[in-house]
């Protein structure tokens, strides 16, 4: 039986435990943190830490006064303080298997043998001081123990934390583990350093540790000071909360187009601003930054009754402020609405709205915007599904012709390839609505091979019928130039289908950028071997460098229907255009013109150096096996 004098504690460590615990829920409630299970856990332990300090100083002041009314009480708050240390270990396990993902089954394992042995501590602890085979005091006030009991506990919750952070390793970043193993090491080297001294002082202490560790690998979530934001994380961990609570929200969007790029920085003033409409019109708001550029504001309705009002006054602060900077920027408002944070596809919508926003615009979501965007996630979902399965056959990618009406030998002898979506839930989808998602994920190319390959076997049934068809292009986005594979994927389609070559013409549409244009020049040269040909498409939009044309070796110059409208405004411009196809000619390309709609745009065009004509005067896109109705046929 070991005797314990009281000398050995002193009361600085427990106080700086409760000041360290309570430094740290202030900064965790004044900074936004994820409300996760783990937090949970996480706040519950210094919660602990807080009430076993406190009934650890309570303790000692009662153990050191020496009067005996004061032992049954002693008694119990030895065994509270040790079982809320225990408890803070069982925590630490739970902890563990929470943040690393530990299978479920074996999670269960972990916390039946943390319980065991939590229960199994405590309920010895009871028994051995109730029978005066433990911890006790004597009549002459001296502290008498023969069962360092707590101390074992201590090393068997150790060695169940060991073992689960070893099992755990594969599921956790390694410097995360290295930043747990290195505390726990303090915590222990501190602790046994402290029953070799026959010390107390630092016991609680002791827990802290792992504690500091959690907060700052797993829970610091840290605002960008200059702006008062936190990060795109937060804002979909805040929806999510929202959701489960049920609690209404508002939110304002504010996108500066002039800084969404990667590398600009806000200007200081700017972010002042900013920085000051965070707090100064709605209550209890946080912001989120989602890109350079891109920053969302989220307040709960609860404690914002009248936001109408404050939406007004921040819209009308915002209109005095663009008057000093003039920084065009686009606006969207808007209240949670059940579905959409059901998904948590905030972000999302309010991207997808403010595509088709003009600059320096406020719009306010409304129940069109949802459906629209629910069309074009369900459009998403299915181009996903086609990109996987790279089915050439696939049913829903649908091949549609326009034919072309060749001058020369006054017969449609040529035709362009056009892709349309049929699927369950809209229909007919145009490209339109879903080129423009292939392209920002990466399902253009596979988009091209199933028109290719349809158009392919198309050609082969018609020239298998005696049908003369000279060719059909298909439209090629510059970006699947980008792709190694795409030359050997356009011969291998072709090769696979038994068609020439020079049965299939490709468009492309020019680039302002130099990496595309040698891209683009490199492709088109090994193509060309084939005996495919080039159309350059859109040629009258937006930039046109009449240099870069003629270097690369295009066959045909389609004219936008852009350029067809603005040959029939007046006589001037009529001679420009004319001008311009027949400085092609010249050149030995051909012209063809698209968008002719009546036979005043024919005649025009024919004046015009044409060699091809397009538009809904002969025909609007009809599907691929109908274009054996426009063809001639040998013999």
């Amino acid at each position: 039986m070991s005797q314990v004098s009281f000398d050995n504690y002193t009361r600085s460590g427990d106080v700086a435990v409760i000041a360290i615990c309570v430094v740290m829920i202030i900064l965790l409630t004044t900074s936004y943190v994820s409300r996760t299970r783990s937090f949970r856990i996480f706040m519950s332990i210094i919660v602990q830490l807080v009430c076993a300090a406190m009934v650890n100083i309570s303790y000692h002041t009662l153990l050191m006064a020496q009067n005996p009314i004061y032992h049954p009480l002693i008694y119990v708050q030895r065994i509270l303080y040790h079982a809320l240390l225990l408890d803070v270990l069982f925590l630490f396990t739970l902890y563990t298997t929470v943040v690393s993902g530990l299978e479920h089954r074996k999670a269960r394992v972990v916390a039946v043998i943390s319980s065991v042995l939590l229960i199994g501590i405590i309920i010895i602890d009871i028994v051995l001081t109730s029978t005066g085979m433990g911890f006790r005091i004597g009549r002459d006030g001296t502290v008498l123990h023969r069962t360092n009991l707590f101390l074992i506990g201590y090393t068997l919750f150790i060695i169940v934390l060991v073992v689960l952070m070893n099992r755990a390793r594969k599921l956790l970043y390694r410097r995360v583990m290295y930043g747990f193993y290195g505390t726990m090491a303090v915590s222990l080297i501190v602790r046994f350093t402290q029953v070799a001294l026959n010390q107390s002082s630092l016991t609680t202490m002791t827990f802290v540790f792992p504690v500091i560790a959690m907060m700052y690998i797993m829970h610091s979530n840290p605002y960008n000071v200059t702006l008062g934001s936190v990060d795109i994380h937060a804002m979909e961990d805040m929806v999510r909360n929202m959701y489960a609570r049920k609690a209404a929200f508002v939110y304002l969007s504010i996108l500066l187009p002039e800084y969404d790029e990667e590398g600009k920085e806000l200007p200081p003033e700017v972010r002042a601003v900013i920085r000051r409409f965070t707090g100064d019109y709605f209550r209890s708001s946080v912001l989120f930054q989602v890109d350079n550029g891109h920053m969302v504001l989220i307040a709960p309705k609860r404690r914002n009754p009248d936001y109408e009002r404050r939406f007004e006054n921040i819209l009308k602060g915002f209109d005095k402020q663009y008057a000093r900077f003039h920084i065009p920027y686009k606006i969207v408002i808007g209240e949670s609405m059940e579905e959409i944070s059901r998904k948590n596809e905030y972000v999302s919508l309010i991207k997808s709205i403010q595509k088709g926003m003009p600059e320096n615009a406020v719009h306010r979501t409304c129940q069109e915007d949802i459906d629209r965007f629910n069309r074009s996630e369900y459009i998403l979902r299915e181009l996903t599904d086609i990109y996987n399965k790279r089915d050439l056959d696939d049913p829903r990618v649908l091949a549609f012709c326009q034919p072309v009406y060749n001058l020369q030998t006054g017969r449609f002898d040529t035709a362009e390839a056009l892709m349309r979506l049929r699927l369950d839930e809209t229909g007919l989808v145009y490209p339109d609505q879903f080129i423009p998602l292939a392209e920002n994920y990466g399902f253009i190319h596979v988009l091209t091979e199933i028109i290719l390959h349809k158009t392919c076997r198309e050609i082969k049934r018609l020239t298998d019928e005696r049908f003369q068809i000279s060719r059909i292009s298909v439209n090629v986005s510059v970006l699947e130039l980008k792709d190694d594979a795409f030359c050997g994927d356009i011969n291998r389609i072709i090769g696979d289908n038994r068609v020439s070559g020079d049965k299939i013409a490709i468009e492309l549409t020019e680039s302002r950028s130099e990496a595309d244009f040698m891209l683009m020049k490199e492709k088109i040269e090994e193509l060309r071997g084939r005996g495919i040909k080039f159309y350059l498409d859109d040629f009258g939009t937006g930039y046109s460098n009449m240099e870069r044309i003629m270097e690369l070796p295009f066959d045909i110059i389609k004219f936008d229907r852009s350029l067809v409208i603005a040959s029939g405004a007046d006589r001037r411009s009529e001679k420009i255009v004319e001008n311009l196809a027949h400085l092609f000619r010249d050149m030995e390309y051909s012209v063809l013109y698209e968008g002719v709609e009546d036979d005043g745009d024919e005649e025009r065009c024919r004046e015009m150096s044409a060699s091809y004509l397009q538009g809904y005067k002969y025909s609007r896109p009809v599907p691929i096996e109908r274009l054996r109705e426009y063809l001639p046929k040998a013999g």
